[in-house]
């Protein structure tokens, strides 16, 4: 018998399967489909279906990170906010990646708050006592507004936003229109910003008073960039960051990514 011990094998890896899917006009039949598509992948590994994604025989890599799937199950309470993982994952990873540089967090608009708080959770942020995270956010509607409603706008969700962050001093949260607050409330640099406006004036407004403050090697997440239904905010945005010397990476999450440079 060999004296070497064999190399254990690889651990198994996993899916993260959900049927939210946007845009479909036959829920049931869709679901078939994919359901069909999964039972025809050799091995139904690392499988991922939700948020207008169905990729098969990847890593996944974040199902394997204690800390984010922790958050996530912790926080994340609707079909929606399940199916979505892949997308906080990669704000995660930005905002781990301003805890290496000099400034604050920036959120706009936060709507729950639950992308902040699995952010906040992942990274330990309450524990940043030299940091500041900024949310922004209506968290009202009425008709007039430019942007459209969410199910959970009410006149009660700024109190319940800042309630949601009662243990993490920390986080600033505020209520008004971006970009007209900012001039209020806003960090002198920034470290990590995440956009998620579903507006294209007021994505802009936001970069025209914030992009500046972001400093060299802070990640840029823009949550609508690559939506077929947002399509405004990319049209508004992309000369915009050409101006600048940017171009802006569409991933297959619907996020838009930019990472600041040294003027």
């Amino acid at each position: 018998m060999s004296s070497h011990s064999k190399t254990p094998p690889p651990p198994a890896v996993l899916n993260h399967l959900t049927t939210m899917f946007f845009g479909i006009s036959n829920q049931t039949e869709f679901v078939k489909g994919i359901q069909q598509c999964v039972n025809n992948i050799q091995g139904q590994q690392g499988i991922y279906s939700g948020d207008n994604l169905f990729t098969y025989h990847r890593n996944l890599s974040f199902l394997e990170d204690a800390p984010l799937m922790q958050a996530v199950q912790k926080h994340a309470q609707t079909d929606v906010e399940r199916a979505i993982l892949w997308r906080f994952s990669t704000v995660v990873w930005g905002a781990r990646n301003g805890l290496k540089l000099d400034g604050d967090f920036v959120e706009c608009a936060c709507y729950k708050g639950t992308t902040a708080r699995i952010i906040c959770d992942a990274i330990n942020f309450a524990g940043q006592k030299d940091r500041r995270y900024y949310l922004y956010d209506l968290f009202d509607h009425d008709p007039s507004m430019a942007h459209h409603a969410m199910p959970e706008h009410s006149k009660l969700l700024y109190q319940s936003v800042k309630d949601r962050f009662a243990d993490a001093p920390n986080v600033v949260v505020t209520q008004g229109s971006v970009p007209a607050v900012l001039s209020d409330v806003a960090p002198e640099k920034i470290a990590f910003m995440h956009l998620d406006l579903n507006n294209a004036d007021a994505e802009v407004g936001a970069l025209d008073v914030l992009f500046e403050r972001m400093v060299p090697g802070a990640v840029l997440v823009l949550d609508d960039y690559g939506w077929l239904g947002y399509r405004a905010q990319k049209l508004a945005e992309d000369p915009w960051f050409a101006a600048r010397g940017y171009f802006v990476v569409e991933l297959p999450t619907g996020q838009g990514l930019v990472i600041k440079q040294k003027d």
